[in-house]
């Protein structure tokens, strides 16, 4: 059964030990789920009902290209006046609750799974019309304009209509949703879904110059960062820089499956 992981809000009880697994190196970051509590999380203007967990966001000699915000409507909730800033494209990813996304004259109802591209200036829309809370995934990322190459145009569509790619020599026990086809130069950021069954790996420390924000979905696994271990869970948000080495063994009974942001398909500026 396909099930997403959400912040899980709240407080621990003053009786919980200090000890976690909350790292921040050079190289990355580990944020766990239990520290994504009520009292780190954000307002912004223009929104109602409406308070975010902000995972990633540009930081000089750090991830620099993104930012990334589990936002959370209350019933009634939401904005018409969500982005500011008309560089910022964005994709939006359903986690829980029923999601009301306007783009132009078009109203869409998206369900958990459900994943939405906005690019700049494309004066989107959200409402929670339904009677529980909804959350969802904000990846914002300023879109770098590449000469006589169109912007891409919006859209939407879900988990379940994409197709899981198998990795080369993997039989499947490593595979990626792609929501943009990688030969599409007009995006210059993928948002896709990977995915491990138990026993997968990674077989090689993956060192490249992609930053990437990695936010655990489901299941759990031992992860590779840098020159570390550490064990991840359902919830945990991982922020890796450019060329931090990564590998992981998926664990437990249930795939290993994460939301992965990666910038791609530009020349690195001079």
């Amino acid at each position: 059964m396909t099930r997403y992981a959400v912040p899980p809000g709240g407080l621990p009880p003053q009786s919980q030990l200090l000890t976690g697994r909350a790292i921040f190196t050079e190289a990355y970051a580990v944020i766990p789920r239990g520290v994504q509590t009520d009292i780190v999380t954000s307002a912004f203007p223009h929104w109602s009902g409406a308070r975010g967990w902000v995972l990633a966001r540009p930081l000089s000699g750090f991830a620099e290209t993104f930012s990334q915000t589990v936002m959370e409507l209350a019933p009634g909730g939401g904005s018409d006046r969500p982005e500011s800033d008309l560089r910022a494209e964005a994709v939006l990813f359903v986690t829980s609750g029923t999601l009301t996304l306007t783009l132009g004259e078009a109203v869409h109802e998206m369900a958990p799974g459900g994943y939405a591209y906005l690019p700049p200036g494309a004066g989107w829309r959200v409402k929670n019309r339904g009677g529980a809370p909804c959350s969802f995934h904000w990846i914002r990322k300023a879109y770098e304009v590449a000469e006589g190459v169109a912007p891409p145009a919006a859209f939407i569509t879900s988990e379940s209509q994409v197709a899981p790619e198998a990795m080369p020599d993997t039989d499947g026990a490593w595979a990626t949703q792609r929501f943009v086809d990688t030969a599409d130069m007009a995006h210059d950021m993928h948002v896709n879904i990977v995915t491990f069954q138990p026993g997968a790996v990674i077989p090689f420390a993956e060192t490249h110059v992609m930053e990437h924000g990695l936010y655990v979905l489901q299941g759990k696994a031992v992860y590779r960062l840098n020159a570390d271990w550490v064990e991840v869970e359902a919830g945990d948000f991982l922020w890796l820089r450019a060329f931090c080495p990564q590998a992981c063994y998926a664990g437990g009974p249930e795939p290993f499956r994460y939301l992965l942001y990666k910038d791609v398909n530009r020349l690195p500026r001079l």
